[in-house]
């Protein structure tokens, strides 16, 4: 069923009863009638209020998460091994390791395939730009354990 489109705002406030049926926009500055009811409402009291009159700030807090990484050597390098590497894990590799430069955090691919079926980069091209530690293959290379 097809919304109906709502007429031109009220340019004074209606009651209820004579905005009944009528799907008109609350009169300015109020967003919504149940607003301009109460201010109404107060109005008529004889109370003095300021709508929309503060700011507050507030922050939305980010949401937590944790990464187990798939080997931790004896030397203290962490290897991420990855088959298919997809944007969100690029993503969260960013965010670990941005977040952790503590970490010595490498990535071991078993092939340099390309980040996406249309693009030119490889996965070998994304961690350089980025300054990540790879290696191309099934095994981690001798240079990594002998650190």
């Amino acid at each position: 069923m097809p919304r109906r489109r709502q007429k031109r705002a009220a340019k004074t406030y209606l009651s209820p009863a004579k905005r009944k049926g009528k799907h008109l926009l609350p009169p300015k500055p109020y967003r919504s009638w149940l607003e301009a009811d109460i201010a109404n409402d107060l109005n008529e009291r004889g109370e003095t209020f300021k709508y929309e009159n503060l700011k507050v700030i507030y922050a939305i807090p980010t949401v937590v998460h944790t990464y187990t990484p798939d080997l931790e050597l004896d030397n203290g390098i962490i290897v991420e091994i990855k088959g298919r590497w997809t944007s969100e894990d690029r993503r969260k590799m960013i965010y670990v390791i941005e977040q952790n430069p503590e970490l010595d955090i490498r990535m071991l691919f078993a092939t340099d395939n390309k980040i996406a079926r249309t693009s030119r980069t490889r996965y070998s091209d994304w961690c350089g730009r980025r300054g990540i530690k790879f290696a191309v293959g099934r095994k981690i290379p001798s240079e990594w354990l002998n650190e």
